[in-house]
């Protein structure tokens, strides 16, 4: 019966002039690589470094983050990789840890408590809130230090207050505290309140979102951070009148150095291009970003025994970098001597394990600089940290980001998982690359309500997210240092299908806006503006082959019909 079907079908097709549509090799080969990269990738390994590093208070080059470095080292050395110094030709996984003098010594703290001065129970405790100690804070006396505490209301009331041999402290957003409290002032330290309304701290009172001085070993300052709950506290009481405290503050302050370790699986036809992911080790918390160095270790694990058993291929280099946040990858990107590849595209994991049912928000994709960064309208939507509007200089064009769109939405399919995106806003390992004019985007979550806090901890992690995450990035891996000549195709189809989309979005978003009085001139310039961003990103796919004029009818066909369908748009809006 089925073959009676069959027959039916292909008599019906050849009557109509049709032929069944052929599946693209970029869906074949993105559903291959999902079967794999599924079976394997647990989240297990990505759970348990990140609940190794989220032990540490980790800033470059203290114990906490070498420790972490050496714990990457040992891991990958069990799963094959190979010490570079000491690799042969034959050996496709190597890793390296590259040293750098750091400008300063590094920190790290040890305990503190704060104190009212007649009550027993102490206001803080490292203990319970380990973000109240200023980074670069030097240790008070060992008997502590106690002061008057005088409160300042805003900046002009340092202009008027005598704060030398006081303790300050203040709850209002005051620019550069440091040099007028600490070198202006002679005020013995300072104590600060300045926690943003996403964190929701009426409801988390004993969150600390961290927070740092100018290193300077000549007056070895300190200062601590408040949580909600202390900072109430200690308002009632001065409302009351002169109110004594007492700070305990111990740190280590000692010379160091900067350490990025580097694993590579090199590329078996096209060594000297490569895809770099990158992940920070410093800053304390679990998600930010022990998660990102989990994920990225599991992905390098994974990766480096698919390769090694020739489940899977690696035409070009795969990179996975860890260390100082955007510092490493800076140095790695100026650093031709040190790394041999050149590098093709770089994705930047920063808090990817997130459980979103306790943090709140939901994994983004920030783009790279797209017109959204510049008109923020429709369903595109800033987080919580924001991003100011960009120029139209400033855009990348590239089809990166629909790809990894593309890719992380099947994840989010299949595991029934929230995936949404944000324009460009910066601040994590994908500035290095897109001020390199690399493509670069960068995974996270956002908003969460316990970002930078010392509530930021191991129960606030998924392993599921982190499996989620690294699935995708894996995967996405693998297609694009494995990229041919029909994968691009298929690119190619879904890149033109993503921008008629958007471009039909735009459209009708400019259409509503000049029913509402805004202006024709405006709105023709956004459409010209998503026409040209996309215009160049097909233009782009031509670097997924080694070949470049070997796409060239397909990408001239389909920036044809784009052009096509903006013309169209235009003629209406100017009706």
């Amino acid at each position: 019966m089925k073959f009676k079907i069959c027959v039916l079908l292909i008599i019906l097709f050849a009557t109509l002039g049709l032929t069944p549509k052929k599946e693209s090799k970029l869906k074949t080969t993105t559903d291959k690589y999902f079967d794999v990269v599924r079976k394997d990738f647990t989240g297990d390994t990505a759970y348990e470094t990140t609940a190794f590093a989220e032990k540490y208070w980790r800033v470059v080059g203290n114990t906490g983050f070498n420790k972490t470095v050496y714990r990457i080292a040992d891991n990958l050395e069990k799963s094959g990789f190979v010490l570079q110094d000491k690799a042969t030709s034959k050996d496709r996984l190597t890793y390296r840890i590259e040293k750098r003098p750091l400008r300063h010594d590094t920190w790290e703290p040890v305990d503190a408590s704060l104190s009212i001065v007649g009550e027993e129970k102490p206001l803080l405790r490292y203990a319970t809130n380990r973000n109240m100690i200023y980074l670069n804070s030097f240790s008070t006396p060992k008997e502590g230090v106690e002061g008057e505490v005088i409160y300042i209301k805003n900046a002009a009331e340092l202009k008027t207050k005598n704060i030398k041999g006081k303790i300050v402290f203040t709850d209002a957003r005051i620019r550069r505290l440091y040099q007028t409290i600490i070198v202006k002032g002679g005020a013995l330290g300072m104590l600060t309140y300045n926690n943003p309304a996403y964190l929701q701290p009426e409801k988390n009172v004993t969150s600390i979102q961290f927070r740092s001085l100018p290193f300077d070993s000549k007056r070895k300052p300190w200062a601590m951070a408040l949580s909600y709950e202390a900072k109430e506290k200690l308002k009632a009481k001065l409302a009351k009148g002169k109110v004594k405290i007492k700070a305990n503050v111990t740190t280590k302050v000692y010379p160091s150095e900067e350490l990025t370790i580097i694993a590579d699986i090199r590329g078996s036809e096209l060594p000297k291009e490569s895809l770099v992911f990158s992940a920070h080790i410093q800053e304390p918390g679990a998600n930010d970003n022990a998660s990102g160095v989990g994920v990225q270790l599991e992905m390098a694990m994974l990766a480096g025994k698919l390769v090694a058993n020739k489940t899977v291929e690696a035409k070009r280099t795969l990179t996975f970098l860890w260390g100082d946040e955007i510092g490493s990858t800076r140095n790695y990107i100026k650093d031709k001597d040190r790394r041999i590849p050149d590098i093709n595209w770089g994705i930047s994991l920063d808090m990817v394990g997130q459980n979103t049912a306790i943090t709140g928000g939901s994994f983004l994709i920030e783009k790279m600089p797209d017109p959204s960064a510049i008109w923020t309208r429709g369903n595109d939507k800033h987080s919580e940290w924001g991003g100011r509007v960009l120029k139209l200089e400033e855009m990348k064009p590239h089809y990166l980001n629909d790809f990894i769109i593309n890719i992380f939405k099947k994840q989010g399919e299949f595991a029934n998982w929230e995936v949404n995106t944000n324009p460009y806003e910066g601040g994590s390992d994908h500035i290095p690359f897109l001020r390199a004019n690399i493509p670069g985007l960068l995974l996270w979550h956002f908003t969460d309500q316990f970002y930078h806090t010392d509530n930021d901890r191991i129960d606030k992690v998924s392993k599921e997210t982190l499996k989620n995450v690294g699935t995708g990035s894996l995967v996405s891996a693998f297609i694009l240092i494995n990229s041919d000549k029909d994968i691009a195709v298929g690119l190619i189809d879904d890149t033109l299908k993503a921008a008629k989309t958007r471009l039909q979005t735009e459209f009708d978003l400019s259409k509503k806006a000049i029913e509402k009085g805004d202006s024709k001139e405006k709105e023709i310039l956004i459409l010209k503006t998503w026409n040209d961003w996309y215009l160049k990103s097909l233009a782009s796919i031509n670097d997924m082959v080694s070949k470049k004029n070997i796409l060239k009818t397909e990408i001239a066909d389909a920036q044809s019909q784009l052009q096509k369908q903006t013309d169209d748009f235009i003629k209406q809006l100017e009706k």
